[in-house]
């Protein structure tokens, strides 16, 4: 998840002060009920656990923002060993139980049955009918240099290995030798898998040359976000104590591009456990601009893609991991609808938000990986049949485009957002403004926290958290020491505002087949992640910076280079589509991209 938001960053770390033997309780320790039909209360069970004080609760209000009267806390203080104390034990003991990684909560979001339209639980999404047609443009002849062929998008790599213009192998080893002559300067690959991806490669040639082509992807290299499972391979998470950790199994999105006959050629850096771009190796750095970080989490699929080091790759979003990196990077993000793309085998960090999608150097390459990947897999109980209706020839004229007119004034819009507007109208899209209540959106952040708490409890309380590279009050280590002072109530109230957020996005595409949006306008990063809504995010221009981004907050010790004269940066914008429409959003996507005009162009020096 990408951090530029205020999560938490000045909220005090207070740790809830343990009283001694000597304090004062409140009336008698009470007796477990031994008279016959008396039933259990929540006041009549054994004390366990630490005295605490009405100090105690004192300082814990100011963390709560709630205020109880003298009398209220010394009540409080009294019986906590008896009411609360003992919802611990899970952790504390005697009884500990731990709870393995692959347990996903008993309650699952499920975004499809939000809205008056709302489909029956378990029935399939989204739209009613499967399709999927290819664009059917010719891809010309074969490039004579090798760096033409590694920027070439998977639309073209595609035809040439289908046609045996090119074999898997010669393209396996063009990208191997570019990760070992460019990488150095990117830290983008965590794992090089030379000796598998080689392996791959001539297996996908043998197989091509006997006619038993499988499609776009066969034979075409590409990487994924380290946080994807790969057996006999290792999967570090980012995380130097994982930095030995190798699975038994592949994650299902590996096992599905496998058997689609993509090669494997590299494991892709992230923020290490998902956060902005910094992990065990040092920070992946944006090709466009050497000076400045790829952004993050999913920081080595937009590096490695951008710098034509990969064919394609598999990002992850959880609150904007992949969105940033693709604007940061100059690539195409896809942030599938949640619980299209199953999760089976891929580092939790939230259970009711994590994504995973393609980023690619074409709309269209998107939509080919989106296809592979899709399905429900039993490991992921999010995951759900859904239908994928694409036609890259289908006309876009006559769709309505939802904006919100306020944000295309300000800041982050810029010019590139309100020139693609303009765009969408030439191409005979119809603009309708639309609006959403000014709601405090951030209060949805106490499920992230309280599940990204949660996902990585153990590492928190043995402190290997402490061990990340990253250790400013922006990064995990803070804020999972934080969560642990999150109101429950708070969580389920978040857990309902959800619910009225979503009916309020399914109220608008009422009125609208799509939304253009600001890539890193805060709200919606915030409310289309939580609602689960797909999200497309492509290059449509460029802008120029006086000075360096960066998805940390700001740190006085080190200021972020500058430039004079300004350096000239991709920029692009995000449709979002409803739920389970990725189709719409990926032919107006391709409409968008080729107006632009932009998307063949590369980083200098790679």
């Amino acid at each position: 998840m990408t951090q530029r938001r205020q999560f938490l960053i000045n909220a005090p770390l207070g740790l809830l002060a343990v009283a001694g033997a000597s304090s004062s309780t409140f009336g008698s320790e009470p007796q477990v009920a031994d008279t016959p039909g008396a039933p259990p209360t929540f006041g009549a069970t054994p004390p366990v656990g630490p005295d605490v004080t009405p100090a105690t609760f004192a300082e814990a209000e100011k963390l709560m923002q709630v205020s109880l009267t003298p009398a209220e806390r010394q009540m409080a203080a009294g019986s906590w060993r008896v009411s609360l104390a003992s919802t611990m034990e899970r952790r504390t003991g005697p009884r500990k139980l731990a709870i393995e990684d692959s347990v996903a909560p008993a309650t699952v979001w499920a975004p499809a049955t939000v809205g008056a339209k709302a489909a029956a639980v378990g029935a399939p999404a989204g739209p009613a009918h499967e399709r999927f047609i290819r664009s059917r443009n010719d891809a010309g002849q074969l490039p004579k240099k090798d760096e033409d062929i590694a920027f070439a998008p998977v639309t073209k790599l595609s035809r040439w290995i289908e046609s045996r213009a090119i074999t898997s192998e010669r393209l396996t080893r063009i990208y191997i030798e570019r990760i070992k002559r460019h990488d150095g300067k990117l830290r983008s690959v965590i794992t090089l898998t030379e000796a598998h991806a080689m392996a791959r490669a001539r297996q996908a040639d043998r197989e091509i040359a006997a006619g038993k082509y499988r499609g776009p992807l066969h034979g075409i290299p590409y990487g994924v976000k380290d946080l994807l499972d790969t057996k006999g391979i290792r999967t570090t998470w980012g995380a130097d104590f994982y930095h030995d950790r190798v699975p038994a199994q592949d994650a299902a999105v590996v096992a599905k591009l496998d058997a689609a006959g993509a090669v494997l050629i590299a494991k892709l850096s992230l923020g290490a456990l998902a956060l902005n771009d910094i992990w065990f190796g040092g920070q992946t750095m944006n090709p466009w601009l050497l000076e400045e970080g790829a952004s993050g989490s999913s920081a080595g699929p937009g590096a490695a893609t951008a710098a034509g080091l990969v064919g394609f790759s598999i990002g992850s979003e959880t609150g904007g991991s992949i969105v940033s990196p693709s604007m940061r990077c100059g690539v195409t993000g896809l942030r599938p609808t949640y619980g299209r793309v199953p999760r089976t085998g891929a580092m939790t960090l939230c259970w009711s938000l994590d994504k995973l999608g393609p980023m690619t150097r074409s709309v269209e390459d998107a939509m080919l990986v989106l296809k592979a990947i899709s399905g429900v897999d039993a490991g992921d109980v999010a995951s759900v049949p859904a239908k994928l209706d694409y036609d890259a020839s289908a006309k876009v004229s006559g769709l309505k485009v939802g904006y919100f007119a306020d944000w295309m004034k300000e800041a982050p819009a810029t010019d590139v957002d309100r020139a693609a507007l303009e765009n969408l109208k030439k191409l005979g899209l119809t603009p309708v403004p639309v609006t959403l209540p000014d709601w405090p959106y951030q209060s949805l952040n106490a499920v992230l926290f309280a599940e990204a708490a949660a996902a990585f409890e153990e590492i928190t309380l043995d402190h290997r958290v402490d061990r990340l590279k990253a250790q400013v009050p922006d990064a995990w280590p803070n804020l999972f020491r934080e969560a642990r002072f999150l109101s429950a109530v708070d969580f389920v109230q978040g857990d309902r505002m959800r619910r009225k957020v979503a009916l309020e996005m399914a109220r608008i595409f009422q009125q609208v087949d799509l939304l253009l949006v600001p890539s890193l306008r805060d709200e919606m990063l915030t409310i289309s992640n939580f609602t689960g809504h797909p999200s497309l995010t492509l290059r449509t221009g460029s802008v120029e910076v006086a000075q360096a981004r960066s998805d940390w907050a700001p740190n006085p010790a080190q200021p972020l280079a500058s430039f004079s004269p300004p350096r000239r940066v991709p920029h692009g914008v995000t449709l979002i589509g409803r739920l389970f429409d990725e189709g719409t959003i990926g032919r107006v996507g391709m409409a968008l991209e080729k107006v632009a005009g932009v998307a063949g162009e590369r980083p200098p020096g790679f």
